[in-house]
């Protein structure tokens, strides 16, 4: 469980396979805690193959937990942007469904003000071939993900999926973001 302290604060990001993000934003200095989990779908209490269907409305997120006196909710917005696709609907890499879809779940109007900023920007700028299609929507009910789907790169570094897809996104992440990068934790 997370200690409780004024300065945790969580964000909800779906970008994907939750595998991927979760890999990630464990490696990133400041972060307390990353969780897999389901949101933004109909069904109480989903399991995984309930929202690999594209059924359920659910996408794949991680939940992260944060101290905001280290790390700010703007850097983790500046990871998520440049770990996955935001221009590709509901897809990414081999992964298709509206349960991979690039979405921010935003837990306060200031995350919501930032999310949109940087989507701004990200547009202004022409970071990407294609515009940003990343949903921004307040935080719903989430519903973690089943245990074995926790800590999955850590615990499966060497299956095929960790090495092909997740390894060059934590690679990616290490060499744009150095100063938040923790030792490993693997």
């Amino acid at each position: 469980m997370i200690e409780k302290t004024k300065n945790i604060e969580c964000a909800t990001f779906g970008g994907g396979c939750f595998w991927c993000l979760e890999a990630v934003f464990q490696r990133v200095r400041g972060v307390d805690a990353v969780f897999s989990a389901y949101a933004g779908g109909h069904v109480i209490n989903p399991t995984y193959e309930q929202v690999c269907s594209g059924k359920t409305g659910h996408a794949e997120i991680v939940e992260i937990y944060f101290d905001s006196e280290i790390l700010s909710y703007r850097d983790l917005l500046e990871i998520f942007f440049v770990i996955h696709d935001p221009t590709t609907l509901n897809s990414q890499d081999n992964d298709y469904g509206t349960q991979y879809r690039s979405i921010i779940f935003t837990h306060s109007v200031s995350q919501k003000d930032s999310a949109r900023a940087i989507v701004e920007e990200l547009n202004q700028k022409r970071i990407y071939q294609g515009p940003v299609v990343t949903e921004i929507c307040p935080c719903p009910e989430i519903y973690r993900a089943e245990d074995y789907h926790q800590n999955y790169f850590s615990s499966h570094p060497e299956q095929g999926y960790c090495r092909a897809v997740i390894a060059p996104k934590l690679e990616k992440f290490r060499s744009k973001f150095k100063a938040l990068t923790i030792s490993s934790i693997d």
